[in-house]
């Protein structure tokens, strides 16, 4: 085998070079992503009070975020799909423009849901509760962020790698990454909007 093996290629590990440096990647993410949650944790249970989140915050648009989110990862799934086939390209861009749309109407709701915060006085400096609610999903927007940058990206790939045997990997390894922004936000809802 060459050094420079295909993406699309089993390595000695038995894993593609990229998917296997995704999974690395999401394994940092993943702790990053438990320090803030133990975080939470530790704070909620050492405060002598609590909001409860359903009371000081719109679970109704988080509500349509997490409908938002999980919707987002079924076109990321149609999207892998068109490109595994290798058939479809204008399915492809399609599924890839849905799924950005849906990015950023996330990110929309989420600024409304700020934006109704500040109104009424509520930074992350008005309490503990508020520092951890900003900071977890202010770096939960900074990941879909990313999302929006590598799917745009992978979207402008198509065009000249569509025919690339190793294009469908990267539509993959884009797909992981999304998911996880995804799974993250599946555990923020409940966490901060429900207990």
């Amino acid at each position: 085998m060459t050094t420079a093996t295909l993406d699309s290629e089993v390595t000695s590990t038995g894993i593609p070079n990229g998917k296997l440096g995704t999974w690395l990647f999401l394994a940092s993410e993943i702790m990053l992503f438990a320090t803030i949650f133990t975080t939470y944790i530790v704070l909620r249970m050492g405060a002598p009070s609590w909001p409860v989140g359903w009371e000081v915050l719109n679970v109704p648009l988080a509500t349509l975020n997490t409908f938002v989110l999980i919707s987002s990862s079924v076109t990321i799934v149609l999207a892998h799909a068109m490109a595994a086939e290798g058939e479809n390209e204008f399915l492809f861009r399609f599924f890839m423009c849905v799924t950005v749309f849906l990015a950023f109407a996330f990110l929309g709701i989420k600024t409304l849901e700020y934006s109704a915060k500040f109104q009424h006085g509520h930074y992350p400096s008005t309490s503990i509760f508020y520092a951890v609610y900003f900071t977890a999903t202010g770096l939960h927007a900074l990941h879909v962020i990313v999302g929006i940058i590598w799917n745009v990206g992978i979207t402008l790939m198509s065009y000249g790698q569509w025919k690339d045997p190793k294009f469908a990997g990267r539509v993959e390894y884009a797909g992981l990454y999304w998911h996880f922004v995804d799974i993250v936000w599946i555990f923020l809802f409940p966490a901060l909007y429900l207990l």
